[in-house]
């Protein structure tokens, strides 16, 4: 189920689904440990009338939401009973202390009595096996815990923490959880299980006519029970409420740093923009690594998830937070990079957020070769991205600090990584992650990195490596206008195979990538009549004529695909990528049409809480595979701040 809340501080991030259940929480890395992730969840219900329902059955409905200050914001209501709950989420911006606060208006003329049901459900470590969790009367809370995890649950309502709670096994030994002995209304009080176990707690509410009570829960995540206290004691000295209008304030605040005149945006386009900041900032770590998506829902649909850090997926969202003023966790992610790099100047395919090595299906031998299992594109956006860093931070010293280990070291990598016969650079995996061989995009990027690398050089007074990327670069850009522009058909070529006597076969599949690239990483101008003509006929090409509309990645993509009968599923960033290119060639007001009605094309298909996925069903708009994407957002975020400064180069905002 796609996710509709993404929260997180760097060490800890929780994601909520369209049911208001918490699906996810990593600590202490953003993206490795799932402690609840998969199967599991956590669930709220009320029982009243002698009957208990859990908010993700009927007839309850839930709509889930969220403001300008990192908060979520839903509201569930049943048609069978006068009460709605109105939920607030948050997790505090510094301190690892996940927030809930649960508002329950009575909107009958009678007064009401209910019980207000939480169940938790951990997989500590990604271990079925040695969790404990128990009722600590010292504190009046429950406690899970594992090792060096411990995750401390407490409530107040009315200045009063829970008065009913169990512990149990959970789904083993013919046990469903303790979340089914809450359905007669009433817990055991089971104080300690161990192995697989799940908690539930009860708080006992009595509301009066037209009036609200109000329950406070949160979950105190530390690396020792001591430390969930210390953060238990936290909330209490300093109450729940504060710590959410605190933390909102800083939000709120981080969000709006920056001066946007926001001309010819609708405000729900301005909202998604907003929201897409906070969705990049919860999938940082403090550490540097920025994953792709912690929707761990992948889990039940393939054979991994998407809580690695892509190379590619993370320069991306490294140059948007760089471009709407985040440059501190920008900088964190190019020291990342920096720690990660071979020693020969290649990035591998993906990584743990420990800076360890991500599962791949990239081989090391291809056609009975030794290969490096590497998409170069990878390594030569990083570059990209760095130049972007230096173009809005200015910061010579930290550009100095990497110079000799990443970027030369990256640089040389770059030069030394093609065919010597063409110039070209020598085959990889494409960004698409499945076919190896020389690809136009690919191709596009090393020369991105190449250009940047000589410039780099020449900052820093490296005379003889920038005349070597120099020169490189432009032998790399005069080659894919060689071998990869088919004139006759107005395109770039997917991808050149390499066959047996050195010359190429081309793949003439039309992909949105490979004229995107020359654009964005200015092989040619994006006026240039070539590129024109072939992006003209990689959107004509790639357009769904559904009734959801956007554009596939490629002609017949296999991946994730819903029907036979179109190219496709839409892609959120393939879509934009056609919008940024309208904006680069946009001459008046009128010409940014085409740019704000994919900008609201965009805003339509996210989730009411401003959730972008990877890809949209054609037909139903329901998101498919990862939900939120990072790219995604990335993506909406810089086709904004491209959107608003061609807007001031056009003058349109003294207006």
């Amino acid at each position: 189920m796609p996710r509709s809340l993404s929260l997180g501080n760097g060490t800890v991030l929780v994601t909520i689904d369209q049911k208001a259940r918490l699906r996810d929480l990593y600590f202490p890395y953003v993206g490795l440990e799932n402690h609840v992730g998969g199967a599991y969840m956590h669930r709220t219900g009320i029982w009243e009338n002698g009957r208990l329902r859990w908010f993700d059955e009927a007839p309850w409905s839930v709509e889930v939401d969220a403001n300008d200050s990192y908060q979520g914001k839903s509201i569930a209501r049943s048609a069978e009973s006068p009460l709605v709950v109105e939920i607030t989420d948050m997790l505090h911006h510094v301190r690892n202390i996940y927030l809930r606060k649960l508002v329950i208006k009575n909107s009958s003329d009678q007064d009401r009595q209910c019980k207000l049901f939480i169940n938790q459900q951990f997989e500590i470590y990604h271990s079925e096996k040695g969790d404990t969790a128990f009722f600590d009367p010292m504190t009046h809370t429950i406690i899970h815990y594992e090792g060096k995890r411990a995750f401390l649950i407490g409530t107040l309502a009315n200045n009063a923490p829970f008065d009913e709670y169990s512990v149990g096994i959970f789904q083993m030994e013919g046990k469903e959880g303790t979340y089914r002995d809450a359905e007669d209304g009433r817990l055991e009080k089971n104080p300690i299980e161990h192995g697989r176990v799940d908690s539930t707690i009860g708080v006992s509410l009595s509301i009066p006519a037209h009036q609200e009570q109000v329950v406070h829960y949160w979950i105190a995540i530390g690396g020792f029970i001591e430390e969930a206290k210390d953060l238990h004691a936290v909330v209490l000295s300093e109450t729940p409420d504060h710590l959410i209008e605190e933390s909102a304030d800083f939000w709120k605040a981080w969000a709006n740093r920056l001066p946007l005149r926001y001309y010819g945006l609708s405000e729900r386009a301005i909202n998604l923009f907003k929201r897409s900041q906070f969705y990049l900032r919860s999938h940082v770590d403090h550490r540097g690594s920025i994953i792709a998506s912690g929707d761990s829902d992948m889990l039940q649909h393939g054979r991994d998830t998407y809580s690695y850090m892509w190379p590619r997926d993370a320069a991306y969202v490294a140059v948007a937070l760089d471009w709407i003023g985040d440059r501190h966790n920008a900088r964190k992610f190019f020291e990342f990079m920096n720690a990660v790099i071979t020693k020969d100047g290649y990035l591998m395919h993906k990584y743990r957020p420990d800076r360890s090595l991500g599962s791949s299906w990239h081989g090391w031998m291809v056609n009975g070769r030794a290969e490096l299992p590497i998409q170069e594109d990878e390594t030569a956006l990083v570059l990209w991205a760095l130049w972007e860093h230096w173009e809005a931070s200015r910061d010579l010293d930290f550009l100095s600090s990497l110079y000799e280990t990443l970027i030369k070291r990256a640089g040389n990598f770059l030069v030394e990584y093609r065919d010597p016969r063409t110039g070209l650079p020598r085959p990889s995996y494409n960004l698409w992650e499945e076919k190896f061989a020389v690809h136009t995009f690919t191709a596009a990027t090393v020369y991105a990195g190449l250009d940047a690398a000589s410039k780099f050089a020449l900052l820093l007074g490296d005379e003889q490596a920038h005349n070597r990327f120099l020169e490189a670069s432009r032998n790399v850009k005069e080659a894919i206008i060689k071998y990869c522009y088919v004139p006759d058909r107005d395109m770039f070529v997917r991808s050149l195979f390499v066959k047996e006597d050195g010359s190429y076969e081309s793949d003439k599949m039309i992909d949105a990538s490979s004229a995107y690239g020359i654009y964005l990483f200015k092989v040619m101008e994006a006026d240039d009549e070539r590129l024109k003509r072939a992006m003209d006929a990689a959107r004509k090409a790639l357009t769904l004529s559904t009734p959801v509309g956007g554009i596939a990645r490629y002609a017949n993509d296999a991946y994730y695909r819903i029907a036979a009968n179109v190219q496709g599923n839409p892609w959120i960033i393939t879509t934009l990528w056609f919008a940024q290119y309208s904006i680069a060639l946009a001459k008046t007001d009128q010409d940014l049409d085409e740019a704000r009605k994919v900008l609201n094309w965009v805003e339509r298909n996210a989730t009411r809480s401003g959730i972008l996925p990877e890809q949209l069903d054609p037909y139903t708009r329901e998101h498919i595979s990862a939900s939120p994407l990072t790219w995604s957002h990335a993506e909406y975020i810089r086709t904004i701040i491209m959107y608003l400064k061609k807007s001031d180069a056009l003058g349109l905002t003294k207006n």
